[in-house]
Parts: C-alpha cells; structure tokens; sequence
C-alpha cells in the first residue's frame, strides 16, 4: 500500500484578496493538491491581512501583520509552514524571503528576485549556506511546447542555434495609467519599488529567461535602447536589446507595454544551422517547427510528438487548451517534488527557474539600463 504524502504546508507573504497575481498563485498550487495554504502576512493593513485570511479560510492566529513575526512564529510551530511564496512588489522580496530562508523555510519568490543586483546575490548566497530551495516564478518556463522546445534545441535537432528572437508587446500603460491611482502601474512605473527597469524588469527578464532556458545558452553582452514614450514616465515603456550569446549567436529582445493592440503577445524564435522553431505564449498549445528544405509543420501539445519532459507537464488531451494557470502550476508542482525529495534528505533535478535564474534576470536589467544610459555601448554580463 502507497503511503499518503503529507501536503505541503504553504504560507503567503502579499497576495491579499483582489490581488492578481496572489490568486495567481493560489490556484497554482491549489492545482494538482500538494500544498495547502495554512497562513499569511497578506497585507500591511493589518484589518486588509485579516479579511484576507477569513476569506482564505485562515485561521486568524496564522494571519500575521508583518513577515518576521510570520518567519519566527511558523518556524517554531510543529505543524509550520515549510514554504512560503512572496507575491509582493519587487522592493519588497528581498527583506522577506532573507527572514524566511535564515528560518529554515523554502521560498517561492515572484520575478524579479529582487529590485536591485546587490540584494539578488545576497539572497544566492544565504540560499547556498541555508540549504533551503528557492524558486523563482518565471513561469512561461512551465508551458509544456516551451520545454518541449528546450528538449528539441538539446537534441540537435535545430543543430548550432545562430539567431534568437524574442518580443514581449503589451498595451496597457500606453496612457499614463499610473496618475490614476491604478495600483499595478503606479508601482510598477515607480523606480523606488519596481527598480531599475520598467517594461525591461516587468515583461522583458520573462523574454531574457525564457531565450536561456529554450536555447541552452548563455547571454554574454548586451546593448540596450530604452526609452519611456508616455511623458513624466520615470521607467521605460518600450525596451530594445540586441544580444551575443556564449556560442557566437546573436539575438534581438523586444519589450513594450506602450504597443497598441497587443495584450501579452510574448513570442520566441529560434534558428539554427538545421531547422526554426517559433512559440507564441497566445496559442501556447502549439510549436511551430521548420526543417531546412521542408515544408514547415505545427507540432501540438499532448500529441505523439511529445517530448518526455512536456509530456510530463501536461494533464489533458491534445485538443483541450492548457495554459496559463496550468504552467503556473507546473512550477509549484515541480517544486514539490523538490521539497518532498528534501523532506527525505535527498536532492531531485528541476526545470524550475532557481535563484542563479533569478539573479541573471536582475543582472540583465542594471546591465541593460547602465548600455542605455551610456548611449548605447555594448555591456558584458559575464
């Protein structure tokens, strides 16, 4: 007889009630029924936290009205939480999940690590001399044709990659949405909370990670023109990046959030010596795969064609449309595996972007920015 696995006991910092991407998260890991969500410190309004966790079904002792009383209360409990996810604006990830990994509890943290570069290797550090997990929720990683790309570029299948393309077009800070009061674009224009980069921190480390994780390879330099169309905008709006890769491959990544008529039209493409690949995140059941000399043919998730690893990220049929939320919680489910192996003492690969992915997509950021600001220039990254 199988032993019933105990559920992972989850934790939020952030996230109240009404905000997106809590619930985001939320239903990621309430997905495939490995964690359950047993406290939180889901608003710095005290009364907010509150009405967030009775609607939550929280017990009100377990909604904290800061992290570091969460960090130290949960840590001592017997039946604490051994995870918890951070899902706050990005001046606010480092200071909690640094409280929580010196408590000795995992962390789900959002993208980007951390709004500067110095805190992001900080929080690598503590990770190493920790021991505990860290992932990072670059989650278009978590599509299934997205891993099953990966797999194919790892096989040779598109043999020496030479030229990576990638755009991240949105529309909705086309306006100066953020002098309404509208919370997600006032932080997210905000340098003291969103950092360094705006469309480049917001969309454009998802466009920077994903050419990574796909290709195998790594971005060596980078030069970067940013500008912010919508006047008193103190971040970019639009980001131009053109990039060398460790194997001498160029790419080209393109974020924007002042694109008018699209709305998350992230898409990827990838050439090389034998064949094209294009993925966009819009029809994300689909692969688009070109062979030199061939007729170019669209390869589909669930179908005969799978690889293992995107056969393993996948719960329905082909045909039945999977998305979103269904690579969002592939990444917790992955993570799972990861904490449960950790529960035995033991260690288990993962496709799950880990805190190195993290402190790159920081990395890409300043040193895109620093490019811009000296007119231009190419940067090392290295």
């Amino acid at each position: 007889m199988t032993k019933k696995k105990t559920k992972i006991k989850l934790g939020m910092v952030g996230g109240g009630t009404g905000a997106f991407i809590g619930e985001v998260h939320r239903m990621a890991a309430r997905l495939d029924d490995r964690y359950e969500l047993v406290a939180g410190a889901f608003s710095s309004d005290p009364q907010r936290c509150k009405e967030s966790g009775e609607q939550l079904g929280i017990d009100p002792a377990r909604c904290y009205d800061d992290f570091a009383t969460m960090a130290k209360k949960e840590s001592k409990k017997k039946d604490g939480i051994e995870v918890v996810a951070i899902v706050t604006p990005n001046h606010l990830h480092y200071a909690p999940a640094k409280a929580f990994l010196e408590a000795g509890i995992h962390v789900i943290c959002d993208k980007p690590l951390t709004s500067n570069l110095e805190d992001a290797k900080e929080l690598q550090s503590l990770v190493t001399t920790s021991g505990q997990l860290f992932a990072v929720t670059y989650n278009y990683s978590g599509y299934p044709m997205v891993r099953q790309a990966r797999d194919m570029i790892a096989k040779g299948e598109l043999g020496g990659i030479r030229v990576v393309q990638v755009e991240y077009p949105q529309d909705w800070l086309s306006t100066n949405l953020e002098d309404s009061g509208q919370k997600q674009a006032s932080w997210r224009t905000d340098p003291d909370q969103a950092g360094a980069g705006g469309s480049l921190g917001d969309i454009g480390t998802h466009a920077f990670h994903l050419t990574e994780f796909v290709t195998g390879l790594k971005v060596k330099s980078v030069l970067a023109d940013l500008n912010a169309f919508v006047a008193g905008r103190k971040l970019d709006d639009n980001a131009q990046v053109l990039m060398h890769f460790n194997n001498g491959a160029r790419g080209a990544l393109w974020a924007s959030q002042v694109a008018v008529g699209h709305e998350n039209g992230l898409r990827l493409r990838v050439y090389g010596e034998k064949a094209g690949l294009e993925w966009f995140q819009e029809q994300p059941n689909q692969l688009r795969f070109s062979p030199l000399g061939e007729t170019s043919r669209t390869l589909t998730r669930g179908s005969a064609s799978a690889t293992e690893s995107a056969s393993l990220a996948t719960r329905i049929p082909g045909g039945h449309p999977e998305g979103f939320l269904e690579a969002f919680a592939n990444l917790y489910n992955d993570f799972a595996d990861q904490i449960e192996a950790a529960r035995e003492g033991n260690s288990k690969n993962s496709l799950v972007p880990d805190v190195e992915a993290g402190v790159l997509g920081v990395q890409f950021v300043e040193t895109a920015v620093a490019s811009a600001n000296n007119g231009g220039v190419w940067r090392s990254l290295e």
